[in-house]
């Protein structure tokens, strides 16, 4: 669970940097972005991993590797916007929003560890392409309760589904690191 620990910080310093750096370029405009607009983000992004999975031929030179990051961003800012909500126009400075950023990756990390403990790392013998899936299958869940205008009858919320988005992408790129 130590490597784990490791790895998943190490993964996380990274998409942490592209964040920062956009926040820079960008600032926060992402904040105007409703959760069904991030969802669908991120659902292109894990179409994308897919296709590169299953071609042969790539005529974009980014990879999975790209797109997992934007997967682990987007389901940050997604459970930033679950709690802040929605504005019309940024309201966030950078100082503030990265400090947010590490307030989600600090609880996503905990269930992670809590979930590893349960499992045993089971993920550790997943390939890449069954994480991909299960982004997939959680994208769908999502999009299906934002349908329902977020109500459920017995599953875990929107958040939680997010949470393992991030982790399943996480977990995936320390296979991609272990594997150059």
């Amino acid at each position: 669970m130590q490597k784990t620990s490791q790895q998943y910080d190490e993964v996380i310093a990274e998409c942490q940097k592209l964040f920062v750096q956009k926040t820079k370029d960008y600032g926060t405009a992402w904040r105007i972005l409703r959760l069904p607009s991030l969802t669908d983000q991120i659902f292109i992004k894990a179409q994308r991993i897919r296709g590169l999975q299953e071609n042969e031929v790539q005529k974009v030179d980014e990879g999975q590797h790209a797109e997992f990051i934007g997967i682990i961003n987007y389901s940050i800012m997604a459970l930033i916007q679950i709690d802040r909500g929605v504005v019309e126009t940024p309201d966030l400075g950078a100082d503030e929003a990265i400090e947010l950023y590490e307030e989600k990756v600090a609880l996503t990390k905990k269930l992670m560890e809590a979930k590893n403990h349960d499992y045993g790392e089971a993920w550790r013998e997943m390939r890449v392409s069954s994480l991909t899936d299960l982004i997939l299958q959680k994208l769908l869940r999502v999009k299906e309760i934002e349908n329902n205008k977020g109500k459920t009858l017995v599953s875990e919320g929107i958040d939680a589904n997010y949470q393992d988005m991030l982790n399943y992408a996480v977990f995936a790129l320390i296979h991609l690191n272990e594997d150059k």
